[in-house]
């Protein structure tokens, strides 16, 4: 009798430890997964052969083909003027960075989940790269957001209490102290700006060295932006659309 409780709290014990190991390894799966995630093709564009660019405090930027931007901006639905910022991001990261790779389908894909190109709530962007109304996200008040106290005495979000996120590629006024970049050659970073705030995304999903060319870097530099599963998959499946409706990939 005591041979059979033995055996019984020995099987009972297995089971458990079967059952902890089975949960760790579909968190390890969920882990790699992740990591194995394709990143999605880099578009490519075209780059006007005649610009030479605009001095700004990282680098210099290229303004994409006249004819080429009207014809994507059609085929993609985005707003000429935001894949405009886009496209001269990414070239200006890919030039500070050249091992990163990053596609200015990628950066509009951020774009368009954050802000619709930064024309949320029914705004536009006007020929400096101003949306028409400020675009200032919900309070992180931890009330189904994290919580983040304020960190700018609400210069940037009108908010002297808690944090918001702002600008067509809603960065926190925290990051944007850490990663904001004069995009427009302006003298200023402006997070309102879509020049500053492309560049600004585009150079911090580059950051730490990542190759976005990679499943794992993609992943990673998406993953920093927003740590959340259903974003980066919205994001890749955005950039994929981008890359496929514009002819580059």
């Amino acid at each position: 009798m005591l041979r059979l409780k033995r055996l019984l709290v020995f099987s009972l014990l297995a089971v458990c430890a079967i059952a902890a190991f089975s949960f760790w390894a579909v968190r390890q799966s969920g882990v790699d997964a992740r990591g194995a995630l394709a990143p999605p093709p880099r578009a490519v564009a075209k780059l006007d052969p005649f610009s030479t660019g605009i001095a700004t405090a990282v680098n210099v930027t290229r303004n994409p083909d006249a004819q080429w931007l009207a014809r994507a901006a059609a085929q993609t639905g985005i707003p000429a003027r935001a894949l405009r910022a886009y496209v001269a991001a990414a070239a200006t990261a890919n030039a500070a960075a050249p091992a990163c790779g990053i596609g200015w389908n990628t950066v509009a894909a951020v774009g368009f989940v954050e802000s619709a190109h930064g024309t949320y709530g029914g705004g536009s962007l006007n020929t400096a790269g101003e949306a028409s109304g400020p675009i200032v996200g919900p309070s992180l008040n931890g009330a189904g957001f994290a919580a983040i106290a304020d960190t700018d005495g609400g210069a940037l979000d009108g908010d002297s209490r808690w944090d918001h996120a702002v600008g067509p590629m809603q960065f926190i006024p925290s990051t944007w102290q850490l990663a904001g970049r004069d995009g427009n050659g302006d003298g200023k970073a402006d997070p309102f700006n879509i020049d500053d705030a492309a560049l600004s995304a585009a150079s911090y999903l580059c950051a730490h060295g990542r190759d976005l060319s990679t499943a794992q870097g993609w992943t990673d530099a998406i993953y920093s932006y927003n740590q959340s599963d259903p974003y980066i998959r919205q994001v890749r499946a955005e950039a994929t659309a981008y890359a496929a409706k514009s002819g580059t990939s």
